[in-house]
């Protein structure tokens, strides 16, 4: 379960304080802020490479891929943001649940399903995260071989940055999945993340052979 506080913006927050605020003893932020955070810094680096080959006579072919990319980046960028936030609230949720009273019988029976209800939502938070990925690692894919050389490692480092993210928010999803007493959408949802993720460790492996090869690519089908 991701631990943060919905009364906190980290995109409002420095990189050093947010830093500061990850390596203290408070709960939040906590992984699901990290991986969407880090998301959020790959997702800057497709807008920069596209940026990079945009108006170059030499990429002139891969036109359509740059300016689809650049507003890809920037997207994106601004979903992760929101995503950690988002992550933040189900969790304050999902704390309110835990504190509910839980002396009688009708108590435990409101608070049981108070905590489910919550751990649904904690879950799908992370879990657009994890959908979100895959977008990111698409986008750096589709630079591979198609952008500016002097920045290919930084298409790299996006896909790296988007894998990793998403590994971390799926973790996020699969914590929460037993308390939310539904093993039909616990399952449903393991699926999903599984197959999300072998998805994404598939297009990141492709974005790092085109990278390391140094080959160019076809311009992607109209």
């Amino acid at each position: 379960m991701s631990e943060s506080s919905s009364a906190v913006q980290f995109s409002n927050l420095t990189v050093g304080q947010f830093v500061a605020r990850l390596s203290s003893a408070e709960a939040v932020p906590g992984g699901g802020a990290a991986s969407a955070v880090a998301a959020a810094l790959g997702a800057s680096l497709i807008s920069m490479v596209a940026a990079l080959s945009m108006g170059r006579p030499r990429y002139e072919a891969y036109a359509e891929t740059h300016a689809k990319c650049l507003a890809v980046g920037h997207e994106l960028a601004a979903e992760f943001l929101i995503l950690s936030d988002r992550d933040a609230e189900a969790y304050a949720g999902y704390s309110a649940a835990l504190k509910m009273p839980r002396e009688t019988d009708e108590q435990k029976l409101a608070r049981l399903a108070a905590i489910q209800i919550a751990a649904k939502a904690a879950s799908e938070a992370p879990f657009e995260c994890v959908k979100a990925c895959g977008r990111l690692v698409t986008a750096a894919e589709a630079l591979a071989g198609r952008s500016n050389v002097n920045a290919a490692s930084d298409v790299l480092v996006a896909a790296l940055l988007g894998e990793a993210a998403a590994r971390g928010a799926a973790e996020n999803v699969l914590i929460n999945l037993p308390s939310t007493g539904d093993e039909l959408y616990a399952d449903s949802m393991r699926w999903r993340v599984d197959r999300a993720l072998h998805d994404i460790a598939a297009a990141a492996a492709r974005t790092r052979e085109i990278v390391l090869s140094g080959q160019s690519q076809e311009p992607e089908p109209a």
